[in-house]
């Protein structure tokens, strides 16, 4: 019986706490409705701060303001200790929104039934709250619009006078919200590192994956790169480092990618960083409930009070004898709630104002002043992290190879390279980190905060742009030490060009890349001459760097990804990332020299990266080049319009940060998809040394293992020609066959014998008969009939046929010989490998892919079968590839025809037999 009586009880507590109230409310619009008291506002308020910059005559702990639109009442909150002795007050409520005034309302506590606050005592605790119908023309300034626009722009501000000495002695103000947000980073900000670190995982598989250096560089040069992708998400986030005032909706967009930065952190961990940032305050209060009295000559006081008096020194103060706490939810008092803000934490800009970084920071409630420390502090986290990765890759890998999991000997190279995987890993990360960490050191130099942060900030700086920067530099000094530098002159001409032939646009060539004579001649806008440095090796044989295995080995976490040609762009873009580190982080101080600055910068940058074109992977050339390269464009020149002397109204403000939400948007949901290609690109690379794919697909894979190779050579590419340029393939007269009738000396004897004695001819024709090897022996070369073709008979024998077999085998013995002996090689090359040899075709086995890797040094074999002429098959011997040289153009590939000889039945007649195509290929032919 006992027991049953705590389940009462919490049943009970249950039934109290889902007790709903509900009360009648007329709107706007003039219907009467029955609504929930528990209901949330049309409007409410976020967290509060003192806008007296501390020095408010009040410790507020409450602020909490909201407008309902269905009853049209204004809810007002307030909880607050002070050190005023006794006096009297009055208070002024108001709401901004886009810039201007949208309600506002003056009222005596006293007159409220504020008892607490009528009169003020110090020892008394106040404790006001109201709920204050309105008139419809009272909210008529409020539009519609912003009840359901995401992140509305606006502020509820409380202001406290004093009647006595009739000066403000008060002010709070918190932002206002409707509830509609972009600001998702626990979900959105949470898919985006989902899909990282699924690129990162890819990118690193064809990182350690195969048996040659050159050939893992290659397909790794292939992956979507890892400093693109955070490229992207940096230059997202740290466009709300420009110091304008931005719109509400573009910090709250920005937040989702605070995380790339590493600004994110819990409370605990930001108020165990204070300190150190210089940042102390009572986080669970706001105001000072100080003595100085601040005088407001004119403005508010005159409405208020109809004059202005200086009378500070007359208020009686004391100190504050005890401070209240804001109460927990309860969840059992209907008329409570939860939409409320708390205080803000010190050391963050005004709730309402989105100043500069300090701004962006404040959506994800982080200090301004503790970036860097932040920053820094994750960066180690994700050093630790890659190594403990890569180290934890190695022994699974060894796992499986113990348990027989891994039957492929693809990951040993990596395996025994451990230390330099580390090694290269960390090195990576810090690459990719660079312009992050050098933005937020240069941002804490702008700060002049205290000694500590400087200090590490100054050192870490150092650190980054002498050990990154110098060891680009050695990379690139070492590949160019042995040549010779010159300065060529050349210029940048600005032609017309039209998009799908319809849409004008203004395009860039280099004068040396035009040709001679050019049909159609586009209007020429400018024409700028610069200068170029021009390297020529002094060793023209010298491996290309995609060949060097020694410099892949050592610089391969700078270089692999770049073109052959183009293998020095990574001290270029380390040069870029800290010229816009330098106008993001170290510009902050002037607004205007940073905003303009990066925009010039961005579009000289553009029209640099799209000449040179560095990445060797068309993937990065689009998102790295192009889209990205434009966004910040579009972003940092929408910027511009928010600078203060322009006095941009803030619902245009509010359009244009849309549309930078909007091409950004783009570049985000670009990058997601780049990233599932790339996932599906780097399956590929690793399936390249097996033979099974699935069907589907198996075209799309050889056709990428084309593309990539294509691309490692760096070739020029060939213009593809007009329909006009195409030659036009006039008809010809071509001999196929020939036929003879049958004539009346067929059937004589002795022409019969004549033809069947050896003329004196045949004698000397011998020699030419050995020396052609794709030609069968012709009793009658020397006559009307074409070579190759024999004389016509009535009728054939057995003999006759016996005697062109023993012809053809005197003719091509080596021909023959060479054919088994590759048929040979193929068999033990498919033995090795694993690979069934078809029926039907000796010798002959399935083309592997492009581009299989081999173990051993030589020649490789190339298999091409012609299906659709008799089955047959030719084995290539292809010699090594030079530098920059297609085997086409090395020189001629000698090839073997092996082909099958085609009898006819001997019931046929010889007027249906065909002459060319029983004459083989000569084995000395280029082809």
């Amino acid at each position: 019986m006992l027991s049953i009586v705590p389940l009462i009880a919490l049943m009970a507590a249950a039934a109290t706490a889902q007790e709903r109230v509900y009360i009648e409310g007329r709107g706007r619009d003039g219907v009467v409705r029955q609504l929930d008291v528990s209901r949330y506002p049309s409007l409410w308020t976020g967290d509060f701060d003192d806008c007296m910059g501390g020095d408010s005559l009040f410790s507020v702990t409450k602020f909490d303001a909201a407008y309902y639109a269905d009853n049209l009442t204004v809810l007002f909150h307030f909880d607050a200790t002070t050190n005023i002795r006794r006096d009297n007050i009055m208070m002024h409520i108001a709401v901004d929104a886009y810039g201007e005034s949208r309600f506002d309302i003056t009222y005596d506590p006293c007159l409220a039934n504020m008892y607490s606050a009528c009169p003020l005592n110090a020892s008394r605790p106040i404790e006001a709250f109201a709920v204050i119908p309105v008139a419809p023309r009272d909210v008529e300034g409020i539009p519609g619009i912003a009840l359901g626009i995401p992140d509305l722009e606006g502020y509820a501000r409380l202001r406290l006078f004093s009647n006595t000495t009739q000066t403000q002695i008060g002010c709070f103000q918190a932002a206002m919200t409707n509830g509609q947000t972009l600001s998702q980073p626990h979900s959105v900000g949470v898919i985006m590192g989902i899909f990282t670190f699924f690129a990162v995982l890819a990118s690193f598989a064809t990182a350690i994956y195969g048996i040659k250096i050159t050939s893992m560089r290659t397909h790794y040069a292939h992956s979507f790169s890892v400093l693109v992708i955070f490229d992207t998400f940096h230059s997202i986030f740290f466009s709300g480092a420009l110091s304008v005032n931005w719109p509400s909706v573009l910090p709250a967009w920005w937040s989702n990618f605070a995380w790339s930065a590493g600004m994110f952190a819990s409370n605990g961990m930001v108020n165990s960083i204070s300190p150190f940032a210089g940042i102390s305050g009572n986080r669970s209060q706001v105001g000072g409930a100080g003595s100085i009295i601040i005088n407001n000559g004119g403005g508010l006081l005159q409405e208020i009070y109809g004059r202005s008096s200086d009378l500070a020194g007359t208020m009686e103060t004391t100190p504050v004898s005890s401070l209240t706490r804001r109460n927990e939810y309860n969840a059992s008092n209907p008329y409570d709630y939860t939409w409320n803000g708390d205080a803000r934490i010190p050391g963050m800009p005004l709730p309402g104002t989105w100043p500069g970084l300090g701004g962006t920071l404040s959506a994800v409630n982080i200090p301004y002043a503790e970036a860097f420390t932040l920053g820094l502090i994750w960066l180690l986290v994700i050093l630790s992290a890659v190594a403990l990765l890569i180290v934890a890759a190695k022994f699974l890998l060894d796992l499986f190879v113990k348990m027989k999991w891994l039957k492929t000997d693809g990951f040993d190279y990596f395996r025994s390279h451990l230390f330099g995987y580390v090694a290269f890993g960390l090195l990576r990360t810090l690459f990719i980190a660079f312009f992050a960490i050098m933005t937020l050191a240069m941002y804490q130099f702008s700060l002049r905060g205290p000694a500590g942060p400087i200090a590490v900030s100054v050192i870490i700086w150092a650190i980054f742009l002498v050990g990154i920067g110098g060891l680009t530099a050695y990379a690139w000094h070492v590949r160019t030490k042995e040549g010779k530098f010159a300065i060529a002159r050349d210029s940048l001409r600005f032609e017309s060009r039209k998009i799908f032939k319809i849409i004008p646009f203004i395009t860039t060539i280099r004068e040396s890349k035009l040709k001679e004579e050019r049909e159609e001649k586009p209007r020429l806008y400018a024409s700028i001459p610069f200068s170029y440095i021009n390297f020529t090796p002094n060793d023209p044989d010298r491996k290309h760097v995609h060949q060097d295995e020694t410099y892949l080995k050592r610089f391969g976490w700078l270089s692999a990804r770049y073109r052959r040609t183009r293998w020095w762009f990574f001290t270029f873009y380390l040069v870029y990332q800290f010229v816009r580190a330098a106008f993001i982080g170290g510009g902050a101080g002037s607004p205007q020299a940073q905003v303009y600055g990066l925009f010039v910068f961005d579009v000289i940058s553009l029209i640099a990266m799209m000449m040179i074109s560095p990445f060797e992977s068309n993937r990065n050339t689009a998102m790295a080049v192009y889209m990205l390269a434009i966004s910040k464009i579009i972003t940092t020149g929408l910027s511009i319009a928010f600078l203060p002397e322009f006095g941009l109204d803030r619902i245009i403000a509010t359009v244009l940060a849309f549309i930078i939400i909007v091409t950004q948007g783009f570049l985000a949901v670009a990058v997601l998809i780049l990233i599932v290609l790339g996932m599906i690109s780097s399956w590929m690379s690793l399936s390249r040394n097996r033979e099974e794919f699935f069907k589907l697909l198996d075209p799309i894979r050889v056709t990428y293992y084309e593309h990539i190779e294509a691309r490692a050579a760096d070739l020029p590419r060939q213009k593809k020609r007009s329909e006009e340029e195409v030659e036009v393939v006039q008809p010809s007269f071509n001999i196929k066959e020939v036929r003879r009738a049958p004539k009346i000396e067929d059937e004589d004897e002795d022409m019969v014998r004549e033809m069947q004695v050896p003329s004196p001819l045949d004698a000397d024709m011998e020699p030419m008969r050995r020396n052609r090897a794709n030609s069968a022996s012709s009793r009658y070369s020397v006559s009307s009939l074409p070579r190759g073709a024999r004389a016509h008979r009535a009728s054939w024998s057995s003999r006759d046929f016996a005697q062109w077999d023993a012809e053809w085998s005197r003719a091509e013995p080596a021909r023959i010989n060479r054919a088994r002996s590759s048929s040979l090689r193929m068999q033990a090359l498919n033995q090795r490998s694993g690979a069934a040899t078809p029926v039907g075709v000796p010798g002959i086995v399935r083309p592997m892919t492009p581009t299989r890797e081999h173990s051993t040094e030589g020649p490789a074999l190339i298999i091409n079968t012609d299906v659709a002429t008799h089955g047959q098959g030719t084995i290539f011997e292809a010699p090594e590839k030079e530098e920059g040289v297609r085997s086409d153009e090395k020189g001629a590939l000698s090839a073997v025809t092996a082909s099958t000889l085609d009898v006819h039945d001997e019931k046929s007649t010889a007027s249906q037999r065909s002459v060319s195509p029983m004459t083989p290929t000569d084995p000395e032919k280029k082809l």
